[in-house]
């Protein structure tokens, strides 16, 4: 599937990189442009003028923008993500949130913060973390615990306590300068706190059950985690794949000393091509398992358990094939990677910095493998 990405947008996205990643954030000039292509509009409903993209073609175009630039790449699939929250509000809600052209939620992901119910909404105080986007977010969001009158906790249809999900203008946060790490700079993926903020009702939904969706495109039978994890795999896939490309422009050109050049030695051939075709293979399989499962998708309830886990276990293969080929890739370059500026050396502090998100986490094949063997998941797909 073909990704659609203007490469004009791109060349912009690679011109602006090395401000990105010094001044750790995206510039105006350049989220213009990208609100201008709907970037950010991927998968939100058409129903508040988003374009509903089926979830390879997200796939896809994820990983296009990855090749010009992580953190771009990684903040608008976080962008997208929380716009799947659109189905669960109610419909006025979301087109206050999603009308500007330049519509964009950011939040970190839960903790222990507990909102508790007052009359006609919630009352928040509390911080969060990791909220990628955020410096470019016209609304954030908090995901909390919820703590009734009587002291005691929503349930969820599991039986643990329930999160739920509130938005508000992010003039109402405090936005937090925390975010200076080794790799996705760019993301700005900062914390923010509230305080004594009251947030309607109608503002809140949760992300816990997708058989609630309101609208009937089958993209909305995904779990949110799980479009997530689509959103990780393109990041990851695109990043790597650009150093692969560097690679083979280096190899034709460099001879280390002592050495013939790299494109002739036999382990740099092969382990070019077997880098390939773990990339193809990652990419194929995980477009074919979405295809597969969005056709079959309804235009009710949600997609079922094993559904579930073969998402999971597409996107987690994908993204760790991509490190394992960032790895080779930054090994057999030399000291062509460590220089800052080169081809090798941000990208692979990115896909590292990617590498420690959950949605990276090796147990997810262990989840996946219980639901193969027909066992319970002990997590939540």
């Amino acid at each position: 599937m073909q990704p659609s990405l203007d490469p004009a947008l791109c060349d912009a996205i690679v011109t602006a990189a090395e401000e990105i990643e010094r001044t750790r954030r995206i510039p105006p000039s350049l989220m213009t442009q990208i609100h201008r292509a709907r970037l950010s509009r991927m998968l939100l409903p058409r129903a508040f003028d988003g374009d509903e993209l089926e979830p390879g073609a997200y796939l896809a175009t994820i990983e296009a923008i990855a090749r010009c630039d992580a953190s771009v790449a990684w903040n608008l699939f976080v962008a997208n993500s929380a716009a799947l929250m659109a189905p669960h509000l109610e419909p006025e809600t979301a087109r206050t949130i999603f009308s500007a052209p330049d519509a964009l939620v950011a939040w970190g992901p839960p903790n222990a913060t507990v909102a508790k119910v007052e009359d006609g909404g919630y009352r928040v105080t509390g911080r969060w973390d990791f909220a990628s986007g955020c410096r470019q977010a016209t609304w954030m969001g908090v995901h909390c615990r919820v703590q009734e009158p009587d002291g005691t906790f929503r349930q969820n249809q599991f039986g643990q306590p329930a999160i739920r999900s509130m938005l508000f203008p992010v003039a109402n946060a405090e936005l937090l300068d925390t975010w200076d790490t080794i790799g996705l700079r760019g993301t700005a993926s900062d914390s923010y706190t509230v305080e004594n903020l009251f947030i309607e009702e109608a503002f809140t939904g949760t992300r816990e059950m997708p058989e609630a969706r309101r609208d009937p495109n089958p993209l909305y039978g995904f779990p949110m985690q799980g479009i997530y994890a689509v959103g990780v795999a393109g990041v990851a896939l695109g990043t790597a794949g650009a150093m692969l490309d560097d690679f083979k422009i280096l190899a034709a050109d460099k001879t280390p000393r002592g050495y013939k050049r790299l494109a002739d030695s036999g382990t740099i051939q092969s382990g070019v091509a077997r880098s390939e075709v773990k990339l193809g293979a990652a990419r194929a399989y995980t477009l074919e398992t979405l295809a597969e499962i969005y056709d079959r998708a309804g235009a009710q309830g949600a997609i079922d358990i094993p559904d579930r886990a073969r998402v999971r276990l597409a996107t987690a293969n994908a993204i760790n094939g991509a490190i394992e080929v960032a790895d080779w890739v930054y090994k057999q370059a030399g000291v062509d990677a460590i220089f800052a500026g080169s081809a090798f050396q941000r990208r692979f502090r990115d896909i590292h910095t990617l590498s420690q998100q959950i949605q990276s986490r090796d147990a997810h094949f262990e989840a996946v493998g219980q639901v193969l063997l027909g066992q319970s998941p002990e997590v939540f797909f």
